[in-house]
């Protein structure tokens, strides 16, 4: 019998001013809410423009984390803009029988992928719209798409996500925050 893995792997693919490095952030906070002793969030430092393809990435473990280094083999991909996934290669090391959380509006299954990886699909632009998460008009799709996660990942749970939300931005800003996250939790269409 095959036991959990201690250390999970996650790397966020966006665009600058996304929110990539926010979210991993927030999801590193939610996962030491959830019991998780050793979390790290970093971001990967490239062309820091508005825009560009950015990384950002997430370790959670039941352990302390002594690793330091970027993740190149990570167990979940989470992709905050669809049209990256034909710039940068954001399936490339991630792990077999791993998963990938795409802010999309096609179905997992739309994805070629998606017969190698567990593919989780969600439209979180569309969510950002409807809360009014804009920034310069301009969704901001990183909380919404924080909701996709525990429903590939059961070492973090949508509460204490939405709970480290509001942590971050009080009154209005982080009830929206957390009502998107739910909603793309619950809007998230999983491949089989």
């Amino acid at each position: 019998m095959g036991e959990e893995p201690s250390l999970i792997e996650i790397c966020f693919h966006g665009r600058g001013g996304q929110g990539a490095v926010t979210a991993a952030n927030i999801l590193a906070s939610a996962a030491l809410k959830d019991g998780n002793i050793g979390v790290q969030a970093f971001p990967f430092f490239g062309a820091e423009r508005r825009g560009a393809p950015v990384r950002a990435f997430a370790r959670i473990s039941d352990r302390e984390i002594n690793l330091r280094s970027e993740i190149y083999n990570p167990d979940i991909v989470v992709v905050l803009d669809e049209s990256i996934i034909g710039l940068v290669d954001v399936i490339g090391g991630l792990k077999e029988n791993g998963a990938i959380v795409i802010n999309t509006t096609k179905r997992p299954d739309d994805f070629d992928f998606s017969k190698r990886f567990k593919v989780a699909t969600v439209d979180a632009t569309a969510i950002a719209i409807e809360n009014d998460l804009l920034v310069g008009g301009i969704p901001v799709v990183n909380t919404p798409i924080l909701g996709s996660i525990p429903r590939v990942l059961d070492r973090v749970t949508l509460d204490s996500i939405k709970q480290a939300i509001k942590e971050r931005w009080s009154g209005d800003l982080g009830e929206r925050n957390a009502k998107a996250t739910e909603e793309a939790f619950k809007r998230t269409e999983v491949s089989e």
